[in-house]
């Protein structure tokens, strides 16, 4: 499976990208909606269906802050439990410089810009070479 293509659909603020493809209704959709409605920052989703079983999809996003980091995560578990998809297993909220949210199909890593930046993990899970598409 290549890396995701932008969303078709307009974002909720038409100065910030479409956000990458999901089926709607699935936990990939309600996070990526999540994140965007949170204000999350270069959203990107690498499609791992096939390539490991960790999960079906790893979704990177960056917070301005890390009082941004923290609320965004724990909105995202709210969500995600209220949603119907069970408890969401976090690391790293105390400091928030970098959570790591597992929700099952999907893994969520949360970044202050700098430490994204830093361990640049859409290299490290680009497959076929060609870059994760940005969403927001």
């Amino acid at each position: 499976m290549a890396p995701a293509t932008p969303a078709t659909g307009a974002a909720t603020d038409p100065n910030r990208p479409p956000l990458p493809e999901a089926e709607a209704g699935s936990l990939h959709a309600l996070i990526l909606q999540s994140l965007d409605d949170d204000q999350a920052q270069e959203i990107v989703s690498i499609p791992l269906e096939g390539k490991t079983t960790i999960a079906d999809h790893m979704v990177i996003a960056s917070g301005r802050s890390t009082r941004q980091v923290a609320a965004i995560a724990q909105k995202l578990t709210e969500r995600v439990k209220h949603g119907g998809f069970g408890h969401c297993r976090i690391e790293g909220l105390p400091a928030a410089d970098w959570v790591v949210i597992d929700a099952g199909d999907v893994v969520v890593h949360l970044f202050r810009p700098e430490v994204r930046n830093f361990y640049n993990l859409e290299r490290m899970w680009t497959f076929g070479g060609g870059p994760a598409d940005r969403a927001a």
